[in-house]
């Protein structure tokens, strides 16, 4: 695959590819937290405070997410290892976020719900972080539909893979369920749905039940009961979030506001 920008491109430019789309999907998301912010007229400074967390405790729990890979604690890398030079882990890196933004809010009073500003933003992050992915980590599983990448010889043992034959382009998977994701919770969600923070509950959980699946077609090794360590966290959390969207479905909580035509959103800007 592409571990550089040079390799990418074909040319000589020895920039981290994974770290680079990473790096400009959080430089989006922050643009499109500060739109819908400004949108939502949201101005108070200890935003930027909860903001600030999110990003450390994403940060520190993408890396260290994988830290515990094996029953036997005694085969695991130190926590040093694992910083330096371990995998990352996106639902670490989610887990990270979210406890962030609690620890801010408390640390700083902030009770206001902001899943709302969050959702679009995290979903327009991971569709471009997830192109990093997709250019240096193995693509998935054999895929018996006969698409995908190929890899060669040296690729293959490199990273794990099978040569030879295509596979499943899993991160392309992920990608698109993240950019329709982003249009859904841009283009009507974050205009119509009332419940306040909500949208980032319904993603999550959407994402959840999408990620178990996809995960099929990684070719991740097998931890538990034919489960990788993913599904077996998602098995724990996912349900927990779909009994939570279950909960506010009952109340109503997900009425959809009437959809306002042109000539009524002219004269409310009136």
């Amino acid at each position: 695959m592409y571990p550089t920008l040079g390799n990418l491109f074909g040319i000589t430019l020895p920039v981290p590819t994974h770290d680079t789309f990473v790096g400009l999907g959080v430089l989006v998301a922050l643009a499109v937290f500060i739109v819908e912010t400004r949108r939502r007229g949201v101005t108070d400074p200890r935003l930027l405070s909860v903001v600030t967390a999110a990003l450390v405790g994403g940060a520190i729990f993408m890396r260290l997410g994988p830290l515990l890979q094996h029953i036997d604690l005694g085969s695991n890398p130190s926590v040093v290892e694992q910083w330096v030079y371990g995998n990352r882990s996106v639902l670490g890196g989610l887990f990270g976020a979210w406890l962030g933004v609690h620890v801010g809010k408390r640390l700083t009073g902030y009770r206001a719900r902001t899943g709302d500003l969050f959702a679009p933003a995290v979903a327009i992050g991971m569709a471009i972080g997830r192109l990093g992915c997709f250019f240096t980590e193995l693509p998935g599983s054999p895929n018996p539909l006969g698409f995908g990448p190929v890899l060669d010889q040296a690729t293959a043992a490199r990273l794990g893979g099978q040569p030879g034959m295509p596979l499943h382009p899993s991160f392309l998977y992920e990608i698109a369920f993240h950019a329709v994701a982003f249009v859904i919770l841009w283009r009507v969600l974050r205009h119509r749905l009332q419940a306040p923070g909500e949208t980032l509950v319904i993603y999550l959980a959407a994402y959840g039940v999408f990620r178990f699946l996809v995960e099929f077609t990684r070719g991740e090794e097998v931890a538990w009961a034919g489960l990788d360590r993913s599904q077996l966290f998602l098995a724990v959390t996912v349900p927990l979030l779909l009994a939570r969207v279950a909960w506010q479905w009952r109340r109503g909580a997900y009425a959809l506001a009437p959809r306002h035509t042109p000539a009524e959103l002219v004269g409310s800007a009136r």
